[in-house]
């Protein structure tokens, strides 16, 4: 990420690989510079500052493997907030990147409604500096519910270098999951992601959704729910609660995908009163691993599962035994 004086003049370059081949060219920006909303990109390429081939082109085109994709970022209009001295949990720093351990109910960016109090207010009150970078030095969110480890950038030098570590996909991050029913083994759920088209709060396996690729393991099995470790190769909204709750697995305590808590056969009123009252999406964000931006060492950070998971796996295991 860039200090404000250089955001309107830096650009940002990428090639189309072929998993990209014959997708629209929002769409296709999209992946290739997920700091930025498609909607944003969009208006970038209406007003030239996202150029395919260094011409000017429509949201609609079609990109080819190999197209030469430039983009000047504007970020005039970044709204500005307030630094708010409030407690983080770090994992690491140093002057280019800051690995957190963000908790459920922490919301990471201002919005209509949590205008105060989010991740970033309080990144920018012990990182004054990263007050001048876009989103306030976040390259990749997890949900308000989501716990785990998050990753930001310091410096202009981190944000250009994890941003294409998160365009190329490699950045490994792994989850923990607690979802409904059962499974035979590990799998791949290859299904592409947009928003729903019905539902504005909700995102959907839909037919021109973004490439979308979830792996998982079994971690535990239960008797009629699963404990899986979730892996990422695109890191698109709501993914890991999409991809499993398209494949009748909802995660337990998911307000949005979930539905109403089922009680199995047999179950005891302990187990139905956890699973019913669990508060959240049961989703864990349990190890993130990159390249550092200046010295290219692999660095690799974890993130305990926090008490509420842990105590509901803990009744899984004594009240839904396998």
């Amino acid at each position: 990420m860039e200090d404000e004086d250089l955001a309107g003049d830096e650009t940002m370059t990428a090639r189309v690989p072929e998993a990209l081949h014959g997708a629209r060219l929002d769409a296709a920006a999209a992946s290739l510079f997920p700091a930025f909303s498609r909607s944003r990109l969009a208006d970038w390429i209406k007003l030239g500052r996202l150029q395919r081939n260094q011409s000017a082109a429509k949201p609609r085109d079609k990109v080819a493997v190999a197209d030469h994709i430039t983009l000047t970022p504007e970020y005039d209009d970044r709204v500005e907030w307030a630094p708010e001295a409030l407690p983080l949990d770090l994992l690491y720093e140093d002057d280019h990147v800051i690995v957190l351990n963000k908790p459920a109910g922490l919301v990471v960016h201002p919005a209509a409604g949590h205008h105060s109090g989010t991740l970033v207010n309080r990144l920018l009150a012990h990182a004054p500096e990263m007050a001048s970078l876009p989103r306030g030095g976040i390259v990749h969110r997890l949900d308000k519910d989501t716990s785990g480890v998050m990753l930001a950038a310091k410096s202009t030098l981190a944000h250009k270098s994890l941003v294409a570590q998160l365009a190329e996909r490699t950045v490994s991050r792994h989850y923990s999951a607690v979802c409904r029913g059962t499974f035979s083994g590990g799998g791949t759920i290859d299904g592409p992601i947009g928003r729903h088209p019905t539902s504005r709060i909700k995102m959907a396996v839909v037919l021109d959704g973004k490439p979308a690729v979830t792996h998982y393991r079994i971690a535990e099995r239960f008797g009629a729910h699963t404990h899986l470790d979730v892996s990422l190769e695109s890191g698109r909204t709501h993914q890991i609660r999409v991809h499993l709750a398209w494949r009748k697995h909802p995660l337990i305590g998911d307000p949005v995908y979930g539905g109403r808590a089922m009680r199995p056969a047999g179950s005891s009123d302990r187990l139905l009163s956890a699973l019913q009252e669990f508060p959240r999406q049961a989703l864990h964000a349990r190890e993130l691993e990159f390249l550092h931006p200046e010295s290219n060492e692999s660095l690799q950070f974890s993130a305990t599962i926090p008490e509420d998971l842990a105590a509901l796996l803990g009744c899984l295991a004594e009240e839904d035994p396998a």
